[in-house]
This record gives structure tokens, C-alpha cells and sequence, in this order.
């Protein structure tokens, strides 16, 4: 059976790469682990319970420094949040967090979400990169770069 409504993108693929490309040049140099799960609606109240429902859903607390950060999106309803595993967030605290959600808040209200996403990357990738650097002889990328996308 075939659907007669096409699925809306919410990026184009040019967005989409870059975003990837973002997420991998910020792992470089860190044993952190950075995903974005984007979709259409929440279902809950808190966006940041939907955030941590979907972080560990996506086993995102396996990483081995425990150091790994999703950046949650719905679009529709025009919600964020950042949800990060205990080792990266007792290092930064919740200020950080909701410095970077700010931030992150000024580039989509200029209608640049793909841009916002790629700069709130980019901040964590060099916080990540701070409190855990790369360890050639130990660090692998635990989870995938690729943009998680829900209903």
C-alpha cells in the first residue's frame, strides 16, 4: 500500500550533511558522544522528559565516560531540549545547559534552525572536549552521528 501523503522534511539534504559533519568534527577531538533526535510533535508536557525518555531509549548511557548529550527538537511544537548524561553534566552543571538552549533559542527564532543546531553542536563539541579529550589509544564513537528522526 502506498500513503498519498508525503512525509514533510524538516531538513534538506544539504542541512542534514551538515548537521552529520558537525557532529563528527565535534566527537573528533572528544570521547563525548553528541545525537539529535528530531520529530514532528511531544506527546508529554516537558520537553525534557521527552528528552531523557528518548535518551535512553537510545542507550545513550552505555557510553563509557557517560559523557553523551542529545539534543532534542519538536518541531511543530516549537520545543527543545538538551538532555546529558551524568559525567558530562556534574562537570558543567544545569547553567550551562540552559545557556546553550538559549543560544540555541536565538538562531531558530531567526528562522536558521539548521544553523542553530550546527553552533549548539560546536559549543558542546568544545565543552566535550574540555572535560573528556581524546584518547587515541581508548576513545571509539560509541554511537551513531547520523539525525535520529521520530514521527
Amino acid at each position: 500500500m502506498f500513503s498519498l501523503f508525503k512525509k514533510k522534511e524538516f531538513f534538506s539534504a544539504r542541512d542534514k550533511a551538515q548537521i552529520v559533519e558537525a557532529i563528527r568534527l565535534a566527537e573528533r577531538e572528544t570521547s563525548g558522544e553528541i545525537r539529535i533526535y528530531v520529530e514532528s510533535r511531544n506527546a508529554y508536557v516537558d520537553a525534557i522528559d521527552r528528552a531523557a525518555e528518548i535518551f535512553f531509549k537510545l542507550k545513550m548511557q552505555e557510553t563509557d565516560h557517560r559523557n553523551a548529550v542529545l539534543l532534542y527538537i519538536a518541531m511543530k511544537d516549537h520545543e527543545l531540549a538538551l538532555f546529558a548524561d551524568e559525567g558530562i553534566y556534574q562537570k558543567v552543571g544545569a547553567a550551562y545547559w540552559d545557556d546553550a538552549v538559549k543560544k540555541m533559542l536565538s538562531q531558530f527564532t531567526k528562522e536558521n534552525i539548521s544553523n542553530g543546531i550546527e553552533q549548539c553542536i560546536a559549543q558542546i563539541g568544545q565543552t566535550l572536549k574540555e572535560k573528556f579529550p581524546y584518547i587515541p589509544t581508548e576513545d571509539k564513537n560509541e554511537l551513531p552521528d547520523d539525525i535520529v528522526f521520530g514521527k
